[in-house]
């Protein structure tokens, strides 16, 4: 153990901090329509950097995030997620109970946007850890920790001016294939990263009010 002593931050100043940061983050949202704009390699590493502050059951850090800009690996990575979006838009894989849910969304099979965008970076959970001693070391709370670690990660894009979009073409096998993942790693998300394009459209919805994502108990 080691001494814990965060700098002091006056009630008045956090709450300005987080009244801030809500601000900025309620301005957050998917993106579809990429400029092919160039964004440094930096940003990705600072995005990570940013997602390895994450906490994690019993502090395993169970997550792989790998980057690519190169056009060819980009585009078998379109090829095929478009061949499983048929699937499951054409194909009748979603029940329509979920087609229904995304219907506002106007998501199709078409996946374009994955060879415009600079950068893509698909997250793999690890289940579990091979070790230096030839062992294999089972990650615990392995969900909990990536989603908390891929929140952190869209919001530095975010504050970095970049835009992106949880995609998960399910199954996403194929992406363990590409990048020669492990066989104790999984595709958690698929993240296309860049600038939103100058015609960028997104739908137009509202966010779950505060009152019904928060209760005080009992009652203040």
């Amino acid at each position: 153990m080691i001494p814990y002593r965060p700098d002091p931050v006056p009630m008045d100043v956090g709450l300005e901090r987080g009244r801030r940061l809500f601000s900025s983050l309620d301005q957050r949202r998917s993106v579809r329509m990429f400029s092919s704009r160039a964004v440094p390699a930096e940003a990705i590493e600072s995005a990570v950097a940013t997602a390895n502050t994450a906490p994690s059951g019993a502090h395993q850090q169970p997550w792989t995030f790998v980057a690519t800009s190169d056009p060819n690996t980009k585009h078998r990575i379109r090829v095929a997620a478009e061949a499983e979006e048929r699937e499951n838009y054409e194909g009748g894989r979603l029940p329509d109970a979920w087609r229904d849910a995304i219907a506002p969304l106007g998501t199709t099979s078409d996946k374009s946007y994955l060879d415009v965008v600079p950068w893509i970076v698909v997250v793999f959970a690890q289940k579990s850890t091979p070790m230096p001693d030839g062992t294999v070391r089972k990650n615990y709370y392995v969900n909990e920790s990536v989603g908390i670690a891929c929140g952190l990660f869209i919001t530095a894009l975010h504050t970095m001016g970049l835009a992106t979009l949880t995609h998960t073409p399910n199954p996403m096998g194929f992406l363990t294939e590409i990048f020669q993942r492990p066989p104790t790693e999984r595709p958690y998300i698929l993240f296309p990263v860049g600038y939103p394009s100058d015609d960028c459209e997104v739908p137009d919805l509202q966010r779950k009010p505060l009152d019904e994502s928060l209760i005080f108990f009992p009652s203040r």
